[in-house]
């Protein structure tokens, strides 16, 4: 299984590369981690961000496979604990599917990506900025790869 992280958004803070580069470096070498962006789209002052929302959907959409299970990340979506969130990744892995995650741009993501998403999963209540959200992602993965695999990492 691979996974990838399909974001809207090319320029991060420093942080935010280190963070992930961190986690994603201790993934097991069979998840191929990868990150893709995609660059926001510019918006003026008089802009719909509706129509920002429905052209980096497009992009979105271009750049995800028939064959990936996509999950969108979003404030709206399912919250799992860590141990539940391990189990949904062990449930993954045994399908054999890749995994594309999705963080779409500062006014969310379109319709037409919602509808592609076989999930949706929320990381908090709370609004995350977008850099955050990827290193928290990162984590988390780990995280559940650790629990799933006796790994002191996780601490309970």
């Amino acid at each position: 299984m691979h996974i990838r992280l399909l974001a809207v958004g090319d320029r991060q803070p420093a942080w935010v590369d280190t963070a992930v580069a961190t986690y994603t470096g201790r993934f097991p070498r069979e998840w191929k981690f990868r990150l893709d962006t995609i660059p926001t789209t510019r918006r003026s002052k008089n802009d719909q961000s509706r129509q920002a929302m429905v052209s980096e959907g497009e992009l979105i959409l271009a750049k995800t496979a028939a064959a990936e299970r996509v999950v969108l990340l979003d404030e709206r979506g399912a919250q799992f604990s860590s141990e539940s969130l391990a189990r949904k990744l062990s449930e993954w892995q045994a399908d054999g599917r890749d995994l594309c995650f999705v963080i779409g741009g500062p006014d969310g993501v379109s319709d037409a990506v919602r509808q592609s998403a076989e999930l949706t999963w929320s990381l908090s209540q709370l609004t995350l900025p977008h850099g955050m959200a990827r290193a928290v992602l990162a984590e988390q993965l780990y995280r559940a790869w650790s629990l799933q695999t006796g790994h002191p990492y996780h601490r309970a």
